[in-house]
């Protein structure tokens, strides 16, 4: 497979998770969690907290494709080196900014957390697999004791899921790292894993196929181990239930190897369908969908601002007296995903990237 392919496999990626994470969204801005019918409630519980996880991965790996590329031109040196952090540090801190302004009218903002995932992330860009790997489990295991030595309800109104010192140092840092909607510590696991993903055989039909059986056995398994004790808990404290849980808040072990997983095997399918299955490829469709997947950064922003705003202008979001169910936010997000494919469709006539992709270059490089 070409790099172009390969690249195309990590847009079709970006898309699935892009569906993925407004399904999610919606469902819990419209506070229609766990309400409405059997197939609906199912399969947007199961969604939560793995599509966030897939685009942090996917961020990995494009990080990770970058310096790949260098290394095989002999470009990766001292001075690339310093050029690939600068240029990170600089487009962490344009997120940092613009996921700063975003938090102030959506708490479960994900933008300044991937400011510290890059940040952060950069520094792990030649580490070994071996290391890489030690990492991912150093940061696992050091939440879980986070979780046992410190207050994890601390900022936290659970009945309105908002963080109420946010806008203080100690609140702001506390959350970034241990107790927010996606914390440092451990979602950077998240970021390492996608480092370690950039340096697999991807264009082999071979290694897609074991990286999808891999990521449904590794997540069947854990969704089982969960079950099983969650039941040998029954009746035990809250913080000992949490263990087993793979919800994202917290991130426990079992929740990160499951969405860890799960992006594994979204990689697989999207880079399988890019290179083998070239009628589909080369549709309309499937060239809509990647051009939607290269605009992620300006789509999430329209969702909150466009698609919200629109959900409250019209008196649907949770607190708004309104009884809506699973199945409304599933054809809310429907109809955002129709209107944003024609808006994609449209705007791609004229430019290639999307208008806050296209600023963060003018502006970080």
């Amino acid at each position: 497979m070409t790099t172009s392919a390969r690249l195309e496999g990590l847009d079709f990626a970006r898309f699935i998770a892009f569906v993925g994470m407004v399904l999610v969204n919606f469902t819990v801005a419209m506070g229609a969690e766990g309400q409405g019918s059997f197939l609906a409630t199912t399969f947007v519980g199961a969604l939560e907290g793995r599509a966030a996880a897939t685009f942090v991965v996917l961020a990995g790996i494009g990080l990770g494709l970058t310096a790949n590329k260098a290394a095989k031109n002999q470009e990766f040196n001292h001075d690339f080196n310093d050029h690939l952090v600068w240029l990170t540090t600089k487009r962490a801190l344009f997120l940092l900014v613009l996921g700063l302004l975003n938090s102030l009218i959506f708490d479960a903002d994900i933008l300044h957390y991937y400011a510290l995932y890059f940040f952060f992330g950069v520094f792990f860009i030649r580490m070994s697999a071996r290391g890489l790997i030690s990492s991912i489990i150093a940061l696992l295991v050091g939440f879980v004791i986070m979780l046992f030595t410190l207050d994890y309800d601390v900022g936290w109104d659970w009945k309105t899921y908002t963080y109420k010192n946010f806008w203080t140092l100690e609140g702001f840092i506390c959350n970034l790292f241990f107790n927010g909607w996606h914390p440092v510590v451990p979602w950077l696991a998240f970021f390492l894993f996608g480092i370690f993903l950039s340096r697999l055989s991807l264009n082999q039909i071979q290694a897609q196929r074991q990286l999808f059986i891999f990521g449904l056995i590794a997540l069947l398994t854990v969704e089982g181990l969960s079950l099983m004790t969650l039941a040998l808990l029954t009746g035990a404290e809250q913080d000992l239930l949490d263990i087993a849980t793979t919800e994202p808040l917290p991130p426990m072990p079992y929740y990160m190897i499951a969405g860890m997983a799960s992006a594994c095997m979204v990689l697989a399918f999207s880079l399988w369908i890019s290179s083998k299955a070239a009628g589909l490829s080369k549709t309309v469709g499937f060239r809509l969908c990647n051009n939607i997947g290269r605009q992620t950064l300006t789509l999430y922003v329209a969702h909150i601002l466009l698609g919200m705003g629109t959900l409250e202008a019209l008196g649907l979001l949770d607190g708004q007296n309104t009884s809506g169910t699973t199945d409304d936010a599933v054809l809310a997000s429907g109809i955002f995903i129709l209107v944003t494919a024609l808006y994609v469709w449209a705007y791609t006539k004229f430019f290639t990237r999307g208008p806050i992709e296209n600023l963060m270059r003018i502006i970080a490089g």
